[in-house]
């Protein structure tokens, strides 16, 4: 069975507290995680960018930062912020401690080698090479100062990619998100990368990011390379930025299946915001349909699902929302999905083997829709289940569906 073999689920840092996470933050979450969510799938526990930072602040990054690296300039957890790394212990305490929970750990790093080893030109660990030969300073991240990004026609540039990978296989990281890295598309970065993952010896599940712009013509090297990768930039809880993925999904879904899915980015629900990139501390801003259609649109297409909230201060019914199992055995169904009708801002879509339907309304009214069965692809089913209200429904000779504005439906079909 391939890695990731179904869509992966889990937690990630980054809309509730940006790049300034903390060890007690990362632990509370992946606590409530096991005794409330794991049961439905919920899995991993991601730590997001400027863990290696001191003074990492919300609202920004610091240029010119000092970071925590160790004599071969690879990244160390600041131990400021994650006291259990203290010693050169780096994240195996922490990951340790996840895995004692029966979940897994994972962490985001930046393309290239930090600018700080190259100036201190550190030695590359096994080798005679050192980080300045490998610099490559006419590639770096527009968004971060942080590094150079790599030559990698210098053997050096892969053996620094190996021995980062090596040092987080040795702290027990299941899940790499690699940021940086397909918005421009670096084909020779993110195959370096894979090698060092591949030669870690460690399953690895690899997440590629960020998809600003991102062409559906690297869909085969995407899917060659990386279990997971973004189809747009950062989303938050603003219906524009969910109702940007409905074009997206409906281009990338063709391309989801075992070992490889598009990734319509983290899930803004719940608490977040409380030291984060966009918005203040608050609750998500999506309405209660928009959060449905968020995941049902996600489910259907079978993006993977990463929730991005405080969950212990995050309210019952937000809990209630990401783990109903009926929802999500249309992200873990073992075919795929595609639209099959779009009118005005009316879509639905349909399982490949006709056994979910998903109907969305995108505009700004309430609609009435009645869809035949033979635009679903399907003769009348015997069976009709509504899966956010858990209730069975009496098949007519259509499917009567009312929705609220940005709202949705999902229906399991026998």
């Amino acid at each position: 069975m391939p890695l990731a073999n179904t869509p992966p689920m889990g937690w990630n840092s980054w809309d509730v507290f940006g790049s300034s996470v903390t060890e007690a933050e990362t632990r509370a979450n992946a606590e409530f995680i096991a005794e409330r969510m794991a049961a439905h799938g919920w899995e991993y526990v991601v730590v997001d960018i400027q863990w290696y930072e001191p003074a990492a602040r919300a609202g920004g990054y610091n240029s010119g930062a000092t970071l925590v690296l160790d004599e071969y300039g690879l990244p160390q957890p600041a131990p400021n912020r994650f006291p259990s790394a203290a010693d050169g212990a780096g994240f195996k305490p922490l990951a340790d401690h996840v895995h004692s929970l029966g979940l897994k750990f994972g962490l985001h790093i930046l393309r290239g080698v930090p600018r700080q080893a190259v100036a201190a030109d550190t030695p590359i660990k096994g080798t005679e090479y050192t980080a300045a030969q490998i610099a490559d300073r006419d590639r770096p991240c527009a968004w971060n100062d942080d590094n150079w990004g790599i030559d990698h026609s210098h053997p050096g540039g892969q053996a620094y990619y190996d021995s980062l990978v090596a040092q987080f296989a040795a702290w027990g990281v299941d899940f790499i998100k690699a940021d940086d890295m397909i918005g421009p598309y670096w084909e020779d970065e993110i195959a370096a990368f894979r090698r060092a993952i591949d030669r870690s010896g460690r399953d690895i599940v690899f997440s590629l990011s960020p998809g600003v712009g991102l062409s559906i013509d690297h869909a085969d090297h995407l899917k060659a390379h990386s279990h997971l990768w973004r189809i747009s930039g950062d989303l938050w809880d603003r219906w524009r930025d969910v109702d940007a993925q409905f074009d997206l999904l409906r281009d990338w879904a063709q391309h989801a299946g075992p070992g490889h899915w598009p990734d319509a980015d983290m899930l803004p629900l719940g608490r977040m915001g409380l030291r984060a990139e966009v918005g203040e501390p608050r609750d998500s801003l999506l309405s209660t349909e928009e959060q449905r259609t968020m995941l049902t649109l996600w489910c259907i297409a079978r993006s993977p699902l990463m929730v991005g909230a405080d969950l212990p201060s995050s309210s019952p019914e937000t809990i209630d929302l990401l783990t109903n199992p009926e929802v999500l055995a249309a992200l873990n169904h073992p075919v795929g999905a595609r639209e099959v009708w779009r009118e005005g801002d009316h879509l639905a879509w349909v399982s490949e083997d006709g056994a979910f339907a998903a109907v969305f309304n995108r505009g700004e009214e309430a609609a009435e829709l009645r869809l035949p069965w033979s635009v679903l692809g399907a003769t009348r089913p015997a069976h009709v289940r509504d899966c956010w209200s858990r209730t069975d429904l009496v098949p007519g000779d259509d499917l009567p569906v009312k929705l609220q504005p940005h709202a949705s439906a999902l229906f399991r079909l026998r």
